[in-house]
């Protein structure tokens, strides 16, 4: 008997490395514990890499299909999601096969939650983070009060966002969810920006994936208070920090660059 548990332990522990091999060492462990500023700064080496893009944006091309950046989005989704997700072999004009799907279909591969899950993993968040193909998976969690979480739901009428939140708002026929309404909505469309300063003159900065088919930064409009202005939003997702976490296994299925131009 005892051998027979021996050996499932040992299934077991081999299934968890096989899942998260993929996962750069210094994230898995994490080398260093999750921080807000960890957060920032790799959502502001993304936005630099694709061309440090504002919006409202003027430019008419797919960013997510240059040659240099669909690789990238690829590592969002690999890296991003558990390797055995079938999106994780998605790039920013391939599906799973490696087959160029038409730039008119580029909705169906929405990677907006895959920056971020790639962006929270990459900055240490381990076994605390939903990673996932939709933003609503991890903004459910987060309002379920979770304690293993790294977020937190909060509510955008009485919670003012400091750098590294999430900012979050539900779209297309979902654009009228609040926050009420999260527990008690299974599925829903939604989209989250990760705040990256909260001092400067045009209120809140922000950047989020898939953005004009970007990383795009965009400014939002904030109360004398800091909080987010406008009753349009769905929830704001708080980092808890510090957190050092031993293992990235799924949960589920400021800087000193200018940021203006």
């Amino acid at each position: 008997m005892r051998g027979r548990w021996v050996a499932i332990v040992l299934a077991v522990l081999l299934t968890g490395c096989a899942t998260d091999a993929h996962i750069p060492p210094f994230a898995r462990a994490p080398y260093e514990p999750f921080s807000r500023q960890a957060v920032v700064a790799i959502a502001l080496r993304e936005w630099r890499a694709f061309g440090s893009a504002v919006a409202p944006s003027e430019a008419t091309d797919k960013p997510e299909r240059a040659e240099g950046l669909w690789q990238r989005v690829g590592e969002y989704w690999w890296l991003g999601l558990g390797s055995s997700e079938p999106e994780a072999r998605w790039t920013g004009k391939h599906d799973a096969a490696g087959h160029v799907f038409p730039p008119e279909r580029d909705a169906t591969y929405a990677w907006s939650a895959a920056f971020v899950s790639y962006v929270m993993r990459m900055a240490g968040a381990g076994a605390g983070f939903p990673y996932a193909a939709g933003h609503d998976v991890y903004i459910r969690a987060a309002a379920t009060g979770a304690s293993r979480l790294v977020i937190a739901a909060e509510r955008p009428e009485t919670y003012a966002p400091r750098s590294g939140d999430l900012i979050c708002s539900g779209r297309a026929e979902n654009a009228r969810l609040r926050y009420d309404d999260l527990t008690r909505t299974p599925v829903f469309l939604s989209h989250c920006d990760i705040v990256v300063d909260t001092d400067g003159p045009d209120g809140l900065s922000a950047i989020g994936g898939n953005v004009s088919d970007t990383v795009t930064l965009r400014h939002f409009p904030v109360t004398p208070d800091g909080r987010l202005a406008g009753d349009g939003w769905l929830a704001v997702l708080r980092l808890r920090e510090p957190r050092s976490l031993l293992t990235s296994t799924p949960f589920s299925r400021e800087s000193n660059w200018s940021l203006r131009r």
